[in-house]
């Protein structure tokens, strides 16, 4: 029973994770693709690589202030679960 608990709160514990390493990177992406969407309708200009450059941009732009403490916070996430391996090998 312990290790169904151990294994639903890894995998709730992992998908909140992906959220937060995502968000950064998906919201900006997001607004920016709002904005140049809604530049886009009021000047009829339809190009496609109008809307994808500058959310390329956004997203390098965040990778790089962010990137750090993304990578940090997945980083602790797989310590925290190579450490508990020998506390399901055990149970």
């Amino acid at each position: 029973m312990e290790s169904s608990d151990f294994f639903v709160g890894m995998a709730q514990q992992a998908l909140w994770i992906t959220a937060l390493a995502a968000a950064p990177i998906l919201i900006p992406a997001l607004l920016a693709g709002l904005l140049l969407g809604m530049i886009q309708a009021a000047t009829s200009i339809n190009e496609q690589t109008l809307t994808f450059v500058p959310k390329l941009i956004v997203v390098a732009v965040v990778l790089a202030i962010f990137g750090g403490s993304i990578m940090l916070l997945i980083a602790d996430f797989a310590r925290e679960i190579f450490e508990r391996i020998p506390e399901i090998m055990g149970s």
